[in-house]
């Protein structure tokens, strides 16, 4: 009695979607976890793997180097500002978003989701388009670059923080408060006492999000700050690719790790936390504004939102389509041109043409190892195998954790020797791209295939099927719509990686963030120009990706 459910789970262990794990887990230790082990032994061990011998002179440039002081403050200095003054702008407008239905709501919903999935070179860039010395606010010279650089943030993460408090903020709204009401407490009494409290720990979570996304940006530090305010980030590509200091740009790297997963970590606790004390109330019922108090904030928080999110897109999109102050499609035409003082040797097209090969690329690599990795963590937890799911499921989630360039860094001091010499490969970047863009569809699709029911599987084992045949006829059909929305993710976010691909990438095969950066690097106005066009083409790719995505989600995939 007692041996034979040990065989069972014995055999549940060899089960092919088990075995399934072994393909993302080589991919990780191959593209994830040597690279950051290669980081570790270049800070300390530089002669491996010649000889193993620890040389630690390098922390006397790091310990005598104001500069490096100043970076390391400044760091989290523009990432608690930035994400505080996210905090401000979007607090108010979760309030309006979690208690009011009114119309044009879904599409301020997508509005103010639309800059979050953006690169970063493109937000730079629209940016630029709208603040900058000719952009269409110019004549209000908010050009200072740490101006800039706060702006760009709140732009970039404003959607985050809005999605989190309003999705908290809804859930809170149920018997609680209308029994605090009933006692007797006014409206500020309720929130003061009864809502903030309850709100805080999802408060925390978002702004710990943010947080990290500010503190590890790097696309809009290089283009809109410069040396002057330079971030961690920042300074690893300089030391790396500029000052060739790669002990000091791994030790950074590392010192950059050690941070972001502090931060993760403190995100992961508070938003346990926060998902605990959410009562389980019904679906929360919207009012109607009728106060003109509440007319009002919602005309304030939409006004806001479109001017916010939309206005700096707009601006983008109309400086790429204004030449000498009129209407002209000169930039769009001048992509496809290559003229001899151009900087890049081949045409601009053709960052465009790699873009769409390497997405393409990246977006087959993470789709099968994504789901590889569901199906292995999907059966681990329905053979009640909890804590090794409970292990690999984070584990499969630490790119996120990971800044791009430290990736990109990592994978370009390591792979440049037999076996695996990938230097000088085309595969260098899809490769990095499918890593970043893993999570996102194993988040995807996890939790299709944890929503299909056990017995549907059980009964088609009885009649004889075997796992090809139930992955083929009952998993696959049911979870096509969220393996689509996680191709779409890893397709849209391969596309405008500018971090890791600005190591990885050759000077031949430029993909479109790093033209954008070489346009928005050079003097002159058609090279301003096709910077501005490029950056619309790319804004319009991701766009359309997140909207497929968003249209995916309200088809029954409300978990993605």
């Amino acid at each position: 009695m007692d041996g034979k459910p040990v065989a069972v789970k014995a055999r549940s262990y060899t089960h092919p979607y088990v075995l399934a794990g072994l393909v993302p887990l080589v991919f990780f230790l191959v593209f994830y976890f040597y690279p950051l082990a290669g980081i570790f032994l270049r800070s300390f061990v530089p002669d491996f793997p010649a000889h193993f011998r620890i040389d630690l002179s390098f922390l006397n440039q790091i310990v005598e180097s104001p500069r490096l002081h100043h970076i390391i403050w400044f760091t989290f200095w523009q990432a608690a500002v930035s994400t505080g003054l996210t905090l401000v702008f979007a607090f108010p407008c979760a309030f309006v978003m979690s208690h009011y239905q009114f119309k044009g709501k879904k599409f301020l919903t997508l509005c103010a989701s639309i800059p979050f999935v953006l690169p970063a070179v493109v937000v730079a860039a629209a940016l630029d388009a709208s603040f900058g010395k000719d952009g269409w606010l110019g004549i209000l010279n908010i050009r200072h670059p740490l101006v800039l650089i706060l702006m760009a943030h709140v732009f970039y993460n404003f959607s985050v923080m809005l999605r989190i408090l309003t999705s908290f903020w809804t859930g809170l709204r149920g018997n609680i408060q209308e029994t605090a009401a009933m006692l007797g407490a006014g409206p500020f009494q309720v929130f003061i006492h009864v809502t903030l409290p309850l709100l805080m720990p999802a408060v925390w979570a978002a702004s710990f999000l943010v947080f990290i996304f500010c503190f590890s940006s790097f696309g809009i530090i290089l283009i809109l700050g410069g040396p002057a305010y330079a971030t961690i980030e920042a300074e690893i590509y300089r030391q790396a690719a500029h000052m060739f200091n790669l002990p000091v740009a791994s030790f950074l790297s590392l010192l950059q790790i050690g941070f972001t997963l502090v931060l993760m970590g403190l995100y992961t606790a508070f938003s346990r936390k926060a998902v605990r004390f959410v009562p389980k109330a019904g679906q929360a019922k919207f009012k109607r504004p009728g106060k003109l108090m509440e007319k009002a904030a919602i005309t304030g928080s939409f006004g806001f939102i479109i001017l916010l999110c939309l206005f700096p897109l707009a601006a983008l999109a109309g400086k790429s389509m204004v030449h000498e102050g009129q209407l002209s499609l000169i930039y769009y035409r001048a992509i496809f041109d290559n003229p001899s003082t151009s900087i890049f040797h081949i045409p601009p097209f053709t960052a465009i043409k790699f873009s769409f090969i390497f997405a393409g690329t990246a977006l087959f690599i993470a789709l099968v190892t994504g789901l590889c990795a569901a199906l292995c963590l999907n059966h681990l937890d329905r053979i009640k195998a909890k804590n090794l799911a409970g292990f690999f499921d984070p584990l499969f989630m630490l790119p996120l954790s990971t800044s791009a360039v430290t990736l990109g860094f990592g994978i370009i001091i390591t792979l440049d020797r037999a076996p695996l010499n990938l230097r000088s490969s085309i595969l260098l970047v899809p490769l990095v791209h499918a890593l970043v863009g893993f999570p996102f569809v194993l988040r995807a699709v996890l939790p299709a295939l944890k929503s299909i029911p056990n017995n549907i599987r059980e009964a088609a084992s009885t009649l004889g099927a075997g796992p090809g045949n139930i992955f083929r006829c009952i998993d696959l059909p049911l979870i096509s719509g969220a393996l689509t929305a996680g191709a779409v993710f890893a397709f849209t976010i391969s596309m405008g990686e500018f971090g890791a691909t600005i190591f990885a990438a050759g000077p031949r095969t430029p993909t479109i963030p790093l033209a954008i950066y070489r346009f928005l690097s050079q003097p002159g106005a058609i090279n301003y120009g096709q910077a501005m066009a490029i950056s619309t083409l790319l804004m319009a790719i991701t766009a359309a990706g997140f909207i497929l995505i968003e249209k995916i989600s309200s088809k029954g995939l409300q978990h993605f």
